[in-house]
């Protein structure tokens, strides 16, 4: 009896002991180390440690690649580190003088004796539309806000945090399509109400010069710079700044990007309040060097076509990222769904990459994990021409068109890669800081 209580004494005294050892380890604990007063999750939303200090302006106006929640809850989070391109071309009758880009024309073949052998004409909504797959929405317009709503829904449910938004100067437009600046309102306040950030893909247009984009430029920070879905990153030297892709980029030559994108260029947005994170397409090999020249900050792939180009080349990106690490470059690659554009260019079909029921895209995504890069982009949301797109499609079958689909998975199962995707990349890159 005596040795048992002996024993009871002495266990007695090491949980005693356990028990203020714990309190006093808990105590020492700095926030860094996994406490913070703020609910949880947000510890690591990213505007938090870069809070504008100007009182007044919108504290989510600041944004890195870290995580952050949703008012979904846990369930929702989405990741500032996964950037989906996203365009604004599309009309319908019911809020535009007709459809535009459903009706898209089919493109010659530049080799008259090609372009005889392909089909000619227009497309011919809402039954024949200009792709390969056919929207759940239907050919909607980029001006309804059901529509706008709905899109943010859906890439809050892909876990994508920035909409990379195909954007031109107020009053220019491709050249199948009209005006759509007047919409980044719309798409900015939609954004928001889904914690998504959006961050400007600038297309090249007629008379695109470095003069021309620094007002540009100018325009969107004086614009929107304010919103609070307006999307800032922060590098690896701390600097907080606005991210702009730049697409066709090696249309301009490097010396004229380096008046407006070095320190000493004639009219440098560099240390000015139009400052930058400025990213250019890579197409081809040589492309590397101009862009080092020009003085961009990184590059990125953008097509979803493996093989397609150079830079769209799985099997080249780790070299590319290795001249990026050597030249302090981000390296941005883009991961698409599958490619057919053949719908707008009939001629195309040696670059279809066909879907295989998710495996292109997993493949694709799994190729830009591996070279661990600070951001991936999604070619696309609703590049429906390109047949790129994430965004749900349906089945449709009509006299003169069979539509390709999702089957045998459902309409959201690209929105579901993709979350699964950001979400094992965050996992990842905790991997890679340790």
């Amino acid at each position: 009896m005596t040795r048992l209580r002996k024993k009871a004494c002495v266990a007695l005294f090491l949980f005693t002991l356990f028990i203020f050892g714990t309190m006093m380890g808990l105590r020492t604990l700095k926030p860094s180390d996994g406490f913070s007063d703020l609910a949880p999750g947000m510890e690591m939303a990213p505007f938090a440690a870069e809070r504008s200090e100007k009182r007044g302006e919108p504290d989510s106006d600041v944004a890195d690649t870290k995580i952050v929640f949703s008012n979904s809850g846990h369930e929702h989070s989405i990741f500032y580190d996964i950037h989906i391109f996203y365009y604004l071309w599309y009309g319908a009758p019911q809020m535009d003088r007709g459809y535009i880009h459903w009706d898209h024309v089919l493109v010659p073949h530049w080799d008259p004796k090609i372009a005889a052998s392909h089909p000619k004409g227009r497309h011919n909504p809402p039954e024949d539309i200009a792709s390969s797959f056919y929207p759940e929405l239907g050919p909607y317009s980029s001006r309804d806000p059901k529509v706008l709503d709905s899109h943010m829904s859906q890439i809050e449910a892909a876990a994508a945090g920035v909409v990379v938004l195909s954007w031109y100067p107020p009053g220019v437009a491709d050249e199948h399509g009209e005006p759509t600046e007047d919409l980044v309102p719309a798409v900015m306040d939609a954004a928001h109400r889904h914690r998504i950030k959006v961050a400007f893909h600038i297309q090249p247009y007629r008379g695109r010069t470095e003069l021309s984009m620094h007002d540009n430029i100018k325009y969107i920070i004086d614009k929107y710079g304010k919103h609070g879905a307006f999307y800032r990153f922060k590098s690896s030297t701390g600097k907080v700044l606005p991210l702009f892709y730049v697409y066709d980029s090696y249309l301009t030559p490097p010396e004229a990007w380096a008046e407006l994108l070095t320190s000493r260029g004639s009219h440098s947005v560099r240390g000015t309040p139009y400052d930058g994170i400025f990213i250019a397409l890579i197409v081809e090999e040589r492309h590397k060097h101009d862009i080092l020249a020009s003085g961009f900050d990184g590059m990125y792939t953008y097509f979803a076509s493996n093989g397609f180009s150079f830079g769209s080349s799985h099997q080249n990106w780790k070299a590319v990222k290795d001249f990026c690490d050597r030249n302090s470059l981000l390296f941005v690659p883009s991961a698409g769904p599958g490619y057919v554009d053949t719908a707008v260019r009939p001629w195309n079909n040696h670059n279809t990459r066909n879907r295989v029921n998710g495996r292109y895209y997993e493949t694709s995504l799994q190729a830009a994990l591996s070279v661990r890069p600070d951001i991936i982009t999604i070619t696309s949301f609703n590049e429906w021409h390109e047949g790129t797109q994430i965004e749900r499609a349906v089945p449709k079958k009509t006299v003169t068109r069979l539509y390709l689909d999702y089957k045998p998975h459902q309409p959201e199962l690209y929105l579901e890669l993709t979350r699964k995707w950001a979400e094992q990349f965050s996992k990842e890159k905790e991997q890679w800081l340790m």
